[in-house]
């Protein structure tokens, strides 16, 4: 068995999508940025989740290139930012995203924040995207239940992927089992709750039994929830640590004892908090 986590998960339109990746969030160090993901490429990832407001998504492109890595082998996300939403807007905010990329189509594009006034005309947009093949995935991030049904109203193609906060202490169980139900394909940001959980003495005993770090207990409970997980990391010890998550399979018990680590708490905005 490797240890290497490669699985894919077969989204709503037929695309494979790997269901382990390298966030980029909060990578502002130019040179540090370019190093960190094309190291994770060498190790065998083959997903990149950036976004406009990371201001990183020239060194994703610079990093891609740099790799040798076949564009066919990779899937490349990018978000479109608050401000520049709104049909016509997104349209031209993806323009500069590929640019910057220096890509020919992305992979998935997502509404960053449902901002109330626009995020029903921005998935709009997402959605022409998707019909006019610039994009292979159509999706949307930190959606609710009521902002994915609003969007439903009007929709000819439902989101295929909705990229949320998701953690142990936040398993968005509703949120998971209307997705799930409605063919919506669920990615953990922050799987890690920024670190909150690495010392969490029940995480670290599992682990043990294990021979894994704590952080490893948590990646491997995301995959074996059916989730999509894309941690982050600029240190190369750390980036093939997480990676090493394909040799070990955490029991129904095991399970059940991290999901009672829920606390319902968020380390970043509620959605409906957004303007």
């Amino acid at each position: 068995m490797s240890m290497h986590y490669t699985e894919t998960k077969q989204l709503a339109n037929g695309v494979h999508m790997p269901r382990f990746g390298l966030g980029v969030y909060k990578m502002t160090d130019s040179k540090q940025t370019v190093e960190a993901i094309r190291y994770a490429l060498e190790q065998g990832y083959r997903a990149v989740d950036t976004a406009a407001i990371y201001e990183n998504e020239t060194e994703t492109g610079e990093a891609i290139r740099a790799s040798g890595i076949s564009r066919n082998e990779l899937f490349i996300t990018s978000k479109v930012w608050n401000t520049d939403q709104g049909y016509d807007q997104t349209l031209r905010a993806f323009e500069t995203s590929l640019k910057k990329l220096g890509l020919d189509y992305l992979d998935l594009y997502l509404t960053h924040w449902p901002v109330s006034e626009t995020y029903v005309d921005t998935y709009r947009a997402i959605e022409r995207l998707y019909e006019e093949k610039l994009i292979r995935v159509p999706g949307v991030s930190n959606h609710h239940i009521h902002h994915l049904e609003k969007i439903s109203v009007t929709a000819n193609i439902a989101p295929m992927v909705n990229q949320v906060e998701l953690h142990p202490l936040l398993t968005q169980v509703p949120l998971r089992e209307y997705c799930s139900e409605h063919e919506i394909a669920v990615t953990s940001w922050s799987p890690l709750a920024k670190g909150q959980l690495l010392d969490n003495p029940v995480l670290t005993e599992i682990g043990k039994h294990h021979e894994k770090t704590a952080a490893q207990v948590i990646i491997r409970w995301h995959l074996q929830n059916d989730l999509i997980v894309i941690p982050k990391s600029v240190t190369p010890e750390r980036i093939l640590e997480n990676s090493q998550i394909g040799d070990f399979t955490l029991t129904a018990e095991e399970m059940k004892i991290i999901d009672e680590l829920n606390r319902n708490e968020r380390t970043g905005t509620d959605p409906d908090k957004i303007g």
